[in-house]
């Protein structure tokens, strides 16, 4: 009765699920032949949603049997270095969730200040049973990737990878997308990318959803927000026809305000809680 809720939260804490979790499979493909795929340029991109001290934290729900727990919280954190940004996720159950599943997960994304490539990406993640660390060192020029993984730092072993150019880790691409210039697509639109993540790339595709205004963020306000659809991995957690819904606001800061998904046992949703250090007034709140 328990193990497929275990299963569901290793997915859905920390920042994997708020990124969308990740990689189309093949039977959406024909849905989105008559819209148009954008092409981005993965290498670079100028930062202008965020800054130094930023820090936005979300509280996570999971739904069973049709009765929504608060299962814990996300913070995001950027500084910036010499010429190094260092995102931080760090996700945690509450104490009165971890009868039912304990998380303790850490994420740090080390990345070039000019191209927001990562150079050093670290995951140490507790989750019920589970343990792992991994350190991951890119060498973008020579699209190599060397993985010091294992249960824990002391037991870690390393392992070398092939890359493509310009890839990204989980956190790096959260902060990419946010920089997206989106002005000229169309609802249905789709920006393909990719992620190196458990010793492998994965393909993300995101699908532009449209803009929805007046959207109620539950102790913040309400907002007019950008909608973004994240196709999904259908097997044990998702569904075939799952369909993963994120808001962000429809301003300069492109700040993820809500995300929600069903499963394949119940539902979850993660809503923004708090943020502070935005870069610019938050203009898509609707006074």
């Amino acid at each position: 009765m328990m193990q497929m809720p275990l299963k569901i939260n290793a997915m859905a804490f920390p920042v994997l699920f708020l990124i969308a979790t990740l990689s189309p499979h093949q039977n959406k493909q024909a849905q989105t032949q008559s819209h148009l795929i954008h092409q981005v340029a993965t290498c670079s991109v100028e930062n202008e949603a965020f800054k130094d001290g930023e820090t936005i934290t979300y509280k996570l729900y999971y739904n069973w049997n049709f009765v929504w727990l608060s299962a814990g919280e996300v913070q995001f954190k950027v500084r910036e270095l010499d010429d190094q940004f260092h995102f931080s996720a760090v996700g945690t159950t509450y104490k009165s969730y971890e009868w039912f599943f304990k998380v303790r997960d850490y994420y740090d994304s080390y990345v070039d200040k000019e191209t927001l490539l990562p150079k050093v990406s670290v995951r140490d993640v507790e989750e019920g049973k589970y343990r792992l660390y991994d350190r991951v060192t890119f060498d973008q020029d020579r699209g190599k990737a060397f993985s010091l993984r294992g249960k824990s730092k002391e037991t870690a072993e390393l392992a070398k990878y092939d890359i493509d150019p310009c890839m990204h880790d989980v956190l790096s691409m959260v902060y990419f997308l946010r920089n997206v210039d989106i002005t000229n697509y169309k609802k249905g639109d789709a920006l393909p990318l990719k992620i190196f993540m458990d010793k492998e790339s994965w393909p993300l595709k995101m699908t532009y959803a449209g803009k929805e205004e007046d959207v109620k963020v539950k102790g913040l306000g309400r907002f007019n927000t950008i909608r973004v659809s994240p196709e999904v991995i259908a097997g044990d957690i998702f569904d075939d026809d799952t369909e993963m819904n994120i808001w962000v606001t429809d301003d300069k800061n492109r700040l993820p305000l809500l995300i929600e998904s069903p499963l394949s046992v119940g539902s979850v949703k993660a809503v923004l809680k708090d943020y502070k250090n935005l870069r610019h007034d938050l203009g898509a709140e609707v006074k």
